[in-house]
């Protein structure tokens, strides 16, 4: 329950809100300005919808964790990412700082991954809007692109030469669940038992086994090497696990041009490799897949996604984190490392559906 006291705070922070959101065509010219590319509305997903505190998400893989956290209180979580866009890259219309505005909590990655967010945030500081931020990095130890991206790209934004993608390691994704739920209990100190039993069952009983499981994988394999024709986002798996992430796009956006160069160092690492399977981005051009298909010894590529969009048919299933985790990368691994043949991974007609998928 909400008591009085918070029942009184969330009603004067929501009428201050709505004053500004009646006016956010104005607060948000500029930033409507300095945004290109989508311009597609964001849509929601999940929610109680019971009148408690709402809190959105940049990020897919964030708005799961944050779901969990939140099982069983009035907190309703929302999912700013459009269905099927993937959450490094997209750039919303301004309509999304409206959403963020009327919300009470705004969760986010950090500075330096998501320009709108940072842009979006900006906002609401300049105009003393009182929406709590949650920065889920806030703590974690971010490792050095040094080891995985063209030198050319080094230190150019995007984390100031670290590599954003920490949630891949699911010990570092833990203290993002963390994060998330420290912010939860100031957004509704009344739950705090809640929460953070809900965090401690999703740190031990979900991550620690994703973590298991993937060690396992990639001890099992004889090979140490994965070719990837996807964006520069799979290195917290290799330092993790202590494996090779071959990207075909050395740099950090999922929308990266891809050089000759990089055709050309790829078709050697799976010469070198004896790769016949190699994985390729959900959410990203399958065309640096399929042209290494046509062009390599290469027989099929097989889905990875760094956890930061979801499809329409996952939603219809309720997929987080944990499913896209067992569903989709585990046993892609499982196959581009030669521990199984296509067959003998995933579910019934895994190999049907994803076997050079469109």
């Amino acid at each position: 329950m909400i008591d009085d006291t918070n029942r009184k705070s969330l009603q004067q922070q929501f009428s201050r809100r709505t004053a500004i959101a009646a006016g956010v065509g104005v607060v948000t010219s500029g930033l409507a300005g300095c945004m290109g590319g989508n311009s597609e509305s964001a849509t929601t997903q999940g929610g109680s919808g019971s009148g408690g505190p709402v809190a959105v998400a940049s990020f897919f893989s964030f708005y799961d964790f944050a779901r969990k956290v939140a099982d069983g209180t009035p907190v309703e979580v929302r999912n700013l990412i459009p269905t099927g866009l993937h959450g490094h890259g997209w750039e919303p219309n301004a309509s999304i700082t409206q959403d963020i505005i009327e919300a009470d909590a705004f969760i986010h990655v950090g500075s330096d991954f998501q320009p709108w967010a940072d842009r979006a945030i900006q906002t609401l500081q300049d105009d003393g809007v009182d929406t709590q931020l949650i920065n889920v990095r806030e703590g974690i130890e971010l490792v050095d692109l040094a080891a995985s991206l063209d030198p050319e790209e080094e230190g150019v934004g995007r984390g100031r030469g670290q590599d954003p993608h920490f949630w891949l390691d699911p010990d570092r994704a833990k203290q993002s669940v963390d994060n998330i739920t420290e912010g939860f209990v100031e957004l509704a100190p009344g739950h705090e038992d809640t929460f953070r039993e809900n965090a401690e069952t999703y740190k031990t009983d979900i991550l620690e086994r994703i973590d298991a499981d993937y060690a396992d994988i990639f001890d099992r394999a004889e090979r140490n090497v994965v070719q990837l024709a996807a964006h520069n986002a799979f290195q917290y798996i290799g330092v993790k696990y202590d494996m090779e992430m071959r990207p075909l796009v050395v740099n950090l956006a999922a929308s990266g041009d891809i050089k000759p160069s990089d055709v050309t160092e790829a078709k050697r690492v799976i010469d070198e490799n004896d790769i016949n399977y190699i994985g390729a981005a959900v959410f990203e051009t399958r065309q640096p897949a399929q042209q290494l298909l046509a062009e390599t010894q290469v027989e099929a590529y097989y889905p990875v996604t760094p956890y930061a969009g979801v499809r329409e048919d996952w939603v219809e299933q309720g997929w987080g984190y944990e499913e896209i985790a067992y569903n989709i990368n585990m046993p892609t691994f499982e196959v581009i490392l030669g521990n199984k043949t296509p067959d003998e991974v995933g579910p019934d007609g895994w190999n049907d559906e994803w076997r050079n998928f469109e």
